[in-house]
């Protein structure tokens, strides 16, 4: 067997001896996927998505009554603790481009008919290479200021510059005015390039100096970073004004708020 098959068939053994030991002891969680459907990262899925509903709620405000939108939904580590905390007539909407995930969803959430999956079948390389639409002139499946809150974490990191812009955009056209846009991205600034420079930062981005900054030119979808300032001028181009970032520990501060920097913005209007 190649040796990548081999390492994949002794990870899926793994995850699946952790998940039985898992069910064996009690510790079951039904809208906590099996670790072998975790595509999401490599941080605890529960912590995760626990961590951030506190930074939904003190950082972006958000309120159990409003409407929310999750951009890259993944397996649902940010719905299933905004399941107890939205209440009617709050309602939460995830699109994701892995089908997988979405159907895991679908099934698990059953019992909460206000949260709504779909799947986005947009081309990625990874997760969806079958997929027949591309991210730079993707639509969200939404209409015109359907939502009060809309998150995007772990989501503009592997978004390319026509990509991203996009995705701005139409987060500024789903959220109604006075809306907020709560979405970590890698930012780059005088302090995170010093740290990059001096081999501080957590990741090792290349041509740093640049508007757009990539860990790998083979796979620039990995990590990406953008320059503060085009975030900035991008936001305003859609409406959406800046409110706060919050700084992340990949700079190498481990005073940082989270790992990836917390952006929120507001669409303007009342």
């Amino acid at each position: 067997m190649p040796e990548p098959l081999l390492e994949r068939a002794r990870t899926s053994l793994r995850l699946r001896a952790l998940d039985l030991r898992d069910r064996v002891g009690g510790r079951t969680d039904r809208l906590v996927p099996p670790r072998r459907m975790d595509f999401v990262g490599h941080s605890d899925f529960a912590g995760t998505g626990d961590e951030f509903l506190g930074h939904f709620t003190a950082l972006g405000g958000l309120a159990p009554t409003e409407r929310v939108l999750d951009i890259g939904c993944g397996i649902g580590r940010m719905a299933r603790p905004l399941t107890g905390y939205l209440t009617a007539p709050g309602t939460y909407d995830g699109f994701d481009i892995n089908p997988e995930g979405i159907a895991w969803c679908r099934s698990r959430y059953r019992s909460h008919p206000s949260f709504t999956f779909v799947v986005a079948d947009l081309f990625n390389r990874r997760y969806n290479p079958g997929g027949t639409q591309s991210a730079d002139a993707f639509t969200f499946p939404y209409a015109d200021a359907a939502f009060d809150f809309a998150l995007a974490t772990s989501v503009f990191t592997h978004l390319l510059e026509g990509e991203a812009e996009r995705y701005v955009a139409e987060a500024a056209r789903t959220l109604a005015p006075g809306g907020r846009l709560f979405a970590t991205w890698f930012l780059l600034d005088d302090g995170s390039r010093a740290a990059i420079a001096a081999g501080r930062a957590g990741l090792p981005f290349l041509d740093a100096d640049q508007a757009v900054a990539v860990v790998s030119d083979e796979v620039p979808e990995e990590a990406i970073a953008f320059d503060r300032t085009w975030l900035q001028e991008a936001l305003q181009r859609h409406g959406l004004a800046l409110t706060a970032v919050h700084e992340g520990t990949w700079r190498g501060d481990e005073g940082g708020t989270s790992f990836q920097d917390i952006v929120v913005a507001t669409k303007a209007g009342t």
